[in-house]
């Protein structure tokens, strides 16, 4: 299948005359000029963009990863990884227990993730309200927004049946009587290919790359790539510009050239460790020391199964069933619930989280079309044991993420991988495999839950991985809790915004983007009035 048959939205734009800057090849300093700044172009940035061109100002978009669409998606993990995500898909905690996958291109994390679409659940904006003063983010109040943004990227019901990855879970859930339910998805025309991941080349992911984005670059935005925002420059109560580096080879070398853009207001839309690095590069100010600290990555664990039939797991709309089971068997601010998915099973990406060195690791990998694959995905930041994580930034600049895996976290853990082999189990599977180096793999229900109920889970021993970033520059009323509030703005800053997943002040206990986007667009209309006024 070639992506040329299909219309590139973003590519059409740049024709079109929209203006991309691509800061690899600048040959001298260059300095731009804007009403408002936005430091990232993923699901925080793409809406604010189309927002504020919308009301007619002029915008700045500054992405440090390239511009890549649907003619450079080819479904191949060589490319797509180095390509497309933060430091080529191997990003990790400073400690290197937990793996996290992050975009870095134009759409972000829009442009890879696997269209997953869930409403802010209701308990979670419920414990917002009661926990840091956010009483404007009622059901009521957010329904609208959430509404708009599922009409702009066409968030709908799967029109296909659950692939056989998919199926195994609602099936194995079925039999031991949880409910399993199906997933919306932010797709048009989707032509079920399964290397959402990747990029998708016939553009039927509803991302920022083929909706906003290409809306904003119509209107007069500016987009400028492959530059790295490096700091914000203050005056006083205010930021006055950006300074950013051109880079070059992989994109992560600095170039001998830098830009900088002068703004009456700039937007931190960089992600949850991108903006509050940002600010800490920046020295903002931070007087009660919020910046940075409860950070969340809904921490999960991973079970394989090896099953009787050919599963062919890359194959089809990676996520379309899911159950809630075991979040909702828990109190919000109890022991740690988990969500139940699974995920797309790519060679490369299985190659690289399955138990097992040598042999071992070669029998898995032959197996690889026989292979389910489930994950739980826990929810954290709700409990004093729950804290998170902390993003700090190193002495070459770029950000480090600590979080600590404790006996609260594991306790969740231990429960998660219980749950998902006896689901396998269940859906028939022959053997289960929990990814931890120590188990070689189960053979029966009772076989695992002894052996589960009893090992003791560590770091690095049992793998734990994350596709969600949320929290470093928390909402809350109170300006001792938080860095901002509940509209974005920065607690002691005039012109500076953070719309993006930072802001969440825990994590949201379903997969992120939908609740990004309902946010952004409510910010980022209220910022788009204040503007005009100013």
């Amino acid at each position: 299948m070639s992506a040329s048959v299909f219309p590139d939205p973003i590519r059409e734009a740049i024709a079109a005359g929209g203006l991309h800057l691509d800061a690899s090849e600048l040959t001298k300093d260059a300095v731009l000029e804007a009403d408002v700044c936005i430091i990232g172009t993923g699901a925080g940035g793409g809406i604010t963009a189309d927002i504020l061109t919308d009301a007619g100002l002029k915008v700045v978009l500054i992405e440090e990863g390239p511009l890549r669409s649907s003619r450079d998606f080819r479904m191949l993990e060589r490319e797509a990884y180095p390509e497309l995500y933060q430091e080529s898909a191997s990003r990790k905690t400073r400690d290197k227990a937990i793996g996290i996958l992050q975009g870095r291109t134009v759409g972000g994390s829009t442009t890879v993730n696997w269209t997953t679409s869930f409403r802010t659940p209701p308990e979670t904006l419920a414990f917002w309200r009661d926990r840091f003063g956010l009483t404007e983010l009622t059901d009521e109040h957010m329904a609208g927004w959430f509404a708009r943004a599922e009409a702009l990227v066409n968030i709908i019901d799967s029109p296909y049946p659950p692939n056989e990855n998919n199926a195994i879970l609602e099936r194995g859930g079925q039999k031991i009587g949880i409910r399993v339910e199906r997933i919306r998805r932010n797709v048009k025309g989707c032509y079920n290919l399964g290397y959402c991941g990747m990029g998708c080349p016939t553009n039927a992911k509803q991302s920022m790359l083929v909706t906003t984005l290409p809306a904003a670059l119509r209107r007069g935005a500016v987009l400028v790539t492959r530059a790295r925002a490096e700091r914000l420059v203050f005056w006083g109560e205010y930021a006055q510009s950006l300074d950013c580096v051109g880079l070059r080879g992989t994109g992560y070398d600095a170039g001998p050239y830098r830009l900088t853009v002068k703004a009456k207001h700039f937007v931190l839309s960089a992600g949850a460790i991108g903006s509050p690095a940002l600010l800490l590069r920046s020295r903002a100010p931070d007087p009660n020391k919020r910046l940075g600290r409860r950070t969340f990555l809904h921490p999960s664990l991973i079970s394989g199964a090896a099953m009787p039939e050919p599963v062919e797991a890359w194959s089809g709309a990676p996520q379309t069933t899911y159950s809630d089971h075991y979040l909702a068997t828990q109190p919000i601010d109890g022991p740690m619930g988990f969500k139940l998915e699974v995920p797309p099973v790519h060679p490369v990406l299985y190659s690289i989280i399955v138990n097992g060195f040598g042999e071992r690791h070669r029998e898995r990998m032959r197996d690889l079309a026989h292979t389910h694959v489930a994950i739980a995905l826990c929810r954290d930041g709700f409990h004093p044991e729950s804290p998170g994580g902390r993003v700090h930034v190193g002495g070459d600049g770029h950000p480090v993420l600590d979080y600590p895996l404790n006996d609260f976290f594991f306790d969740a853990a231990r429960r998660a991988l219980l749950a998902m082999a006896e689901i396998q189990f269940a859906a028939g599977a022959k053997a289960v495999y929990p990814v931890d180096e120590r188990i070689d793999g189960f053979t029966s229900w009772a076989e695992a839950k002894r052996a589960l109920s009893s090992i003791e889970l560590r770091p690095y021993a049992t793998r734990v991985a994350s596709a969600h970033v949320m929290g470093g520059c928390g909402m809350a009323k109170d300006a001792k809790e938080g860095v901002v509030t509940v509209d974005g703005r920065h607690h002691q800053l005039g012109n500076v915004h953070v719309i993006d997943g930072s802001v969440f002040p825990t994590s949201i206990g379903a997969n992120p983007q939908l609740s990004i986007y309902a946010l952004a667009w409510r910010n980022a209309a209220k910022l788009a009035a204040t503007v005009r006024r100013a």
